[in-house]
């Protein structure tokens, strides 16, 4: 507790304190930055972890609690740890059980910060990298970084472990954002799509009203020609911890620049889907609701309208701080205002603004942001173009590497990227992507700079592979298990005096080994990995250690 209150203190009277030389320094406190930085210090490194806000944990502390699993054999290293040390928390070995797939945000926070505390990582918040000015490179090295407070970080080794990408946007490391087309990667799957059945509209609803006007949240623009590349970005959204318990229920916030007007497509979609279901609508059709403990849920999108704010995220990955702080505000405001719409508008079927007024807010979480996600669910934005370029092949046929650090098993799972008015005049949405994928072990190259532009910066997040690839490769557990890779990674070019692109793989991938990496999918291989884990914790019950016993391993359901 005092470590952390002096890292408080710190992060608000920057300039006034000189900094230390870091072996390593890791910007971004998401989940891969704790794990990169927890991964450095039990490596021995002297390890800065900065956050530009107050929280850490990113996304998996931010709403996302339904975790994004896939196949979970091939889940393995510190994302297996913090899955387990979540299951400890929830008493799981009660129910012959390990592993907590499933947690509320503010436990997963927690669980967080007993790591980076149990490793000795020196975490400093409110550390938002000077905008423009704040890398200073030597040649192909980053020599040292530069915060809003004023502070200068230098270190040997640096990981840019943010969703933006601002560090390795600022180091000149080349990077893209958006959709390439089908030809430049040969990619079936890539470019705008010809035709996108998942989270549509499955009745035509006419995309202008009576009086020919444009319905709110649709776009004027075509759509673009099929497999064409353009600059559009997935849809964003909160992940928003809701509760059906009346006793920690704070009901749906109305923000202050509500106009309904706003839903007037969601209101023709509702009505139009009662002919088509055989029934009204009701707040699930709308909002999926993925339990979590303590009778809560993770909501998330689901169909044809409702909290992806499709199309209004273009201009965010290289947008500077106000830009996004502009574009975060309003999706605040959509979403907030999608929830107080269904509970509230008299227009709506009763069914519907009963069953949206059943759910709210946790009152027991996210405390000093009023209930409300502290992260927006960034699920893409500038993507490195490094040693390797990981796509859609990588995911389907070529799926061995020689350099793994980690493996990836969840669909191609791209969200939409805009909403338009299709040929006959209905509302249509466009670039969602649902496709199976094999598990696939992932490159270190994927997270490596080209050596010429940097060589001692890694890229555990904003990594290099096309929007295809990305689609799958981006979720959370990766995330940290790439961010385990770097760490270590960090540590061999230390010891080495090389750069990141020259350590030696083969040590690096045994040293993941030897603390529960996974490089081959299968039962056996989760359980030696989740024994590893175990050795760390009290024993785990005999179950666990009978593979025909095992919990259902099968991927879950979209």
């Amino acid at each position: 507790m005092k470590k952390r209150l002096f890292a408080l203190i710190l992060s608000f009277g920057g300039a006034l304190f000189a900094q230390p030389a870091y072996d390593l320094v890791v910007y971004g406190g998401t989940a891969a930055g704790v794990m990169t930085a927890v991964s450095g210090a039990r490596q021995g490194l002297k390890v800065a972890l900065l956050e530009p806000g107050v929280h850490i944990g990113g996304m998996v502390s931010g709403g996302l609690s339904a975790t994004d699993v896939g196949r979970r054999e091939v889940i393995g290293g510190l994302a297996l740890e913090f899955y387990f040390r979540a299951g400890r928390h929830y008493d799981l070995n009660r129910h012959l059980q390990a592993l907590a797939w499933r947690h509320e945000p503010k436990v997963a926070e927690a669980v967080f910060h007993e790591m980076i505390r149990e490793a000795r990582v020196t975490l400093l918040l409110r550390q938002r990298l000077r905008e423009k000015t704040g890398v200073v490179m030597e040649g192909a090295r980053v020599a040292e970084i530069i915060t809003e407070p004023g502070w200068r970080f230098r270190g040997k080794v640096f990981v840019d472990a943010s969703y933006e990408g601002d560090l390795m946007a600022q180091a000149k490391v080349r990077y893209t954002f958006g959709r390439e087309s089908t030809q430049q990667y040969g990619e079936s799957l890539a470019g705008v799509r010809a035709r996108t059945p998942s989270h549509q509209f499955p009745v035509n609803i006419p995309a202008r009203d009576e009086q020919g006007r444009l319905l709110p949240e649709i776009s004027a623009e075509p759509r673009g020609e099929p497999g064409s590349a353009d600059k559009r970005i997935q849809a964003y959204n909160f992940r928003i911890a809701a509760t059906n318990v009346a006793a920690n229920r704070v009901p749906w916030p109305k923000p202050d620049n509500y106009d309904p007007v706003r839903y007037d497509l969601l209101l023709r979609y509702i009505h139009a889907m009662t002919p088509y279901l055989g029934r009204t609508m009701e707040f699930t059709d709308v909002s999926s609701t993925g339990l979590i403990p303590n009778g809560k849920a993770d909501l998330n999108n689901r169909g044809g309208f409702s909290t992806d704010y499709i199309g209004k995220n273009y201009d965010y990955p290289d947008g500077d701080y106000a830009t996004r702080a502009r574009i975060w505000k309003d999706h605040e405001d959509y979403q907030k205002g999608f929830y107080y719409f269904l509970a509230n508008d008299p227009r709506l079927p009763e069914s519907m603004r009963r069953t949206a007024q059943e759910w709210g807010l946790s009152k027991d979480e996210f405390t000093d942001t009023g209930h409300w996600s502290h992260q927006l669910y960034v699920r893409e934005a500038r993507r490195m173009i490094g040693e390797y370029v990981a796509i859609q092949k990588d995911l389907q046929t070529e799926l061995t590497k020689p350099d793994a650090i980690a493996m990836g098993s969840y669909n191609s799972d791209s969200h939409n990227v805009q909403r338009f008015v299709n040929a006959q005049g209905f509302v249509e949405n466009e670039g969602d992507v649902q496709v199976g994928v094999k598990p696939y072990q992932i490159p270190y190259r994927s997270i490596t700079p080209k050596r010429a532009e940097a060589e001692n910066l890694l890229v555990p997040v904003c990594f290099s592979a096309s929007h295809i690839a990305y689609s799958s490769m981006r979720m959370e557990p990766q995330y940290m298990m790439m961010g385990h890779a770097a760490g270590m990674a960090a540590a061999l070019a230390i010891r080495g005096n090389s750069a990141v692109q020259d350590i030696a793989v083969p040590a690096l991938q045994q040293q993941l080994r030897d603390e529960g990496a996974v490089f081959e999918y299968g039962i056996r291989q989760h359980q030696d990995a989740l024994q590893i884990i175990q050795r760390r914790f009290a024993p785990l019950p005999k179950m666990l250690h009978d593979p025909w016993r095992l919990p259902d391993h099968r991927p879950p359901g979209e």
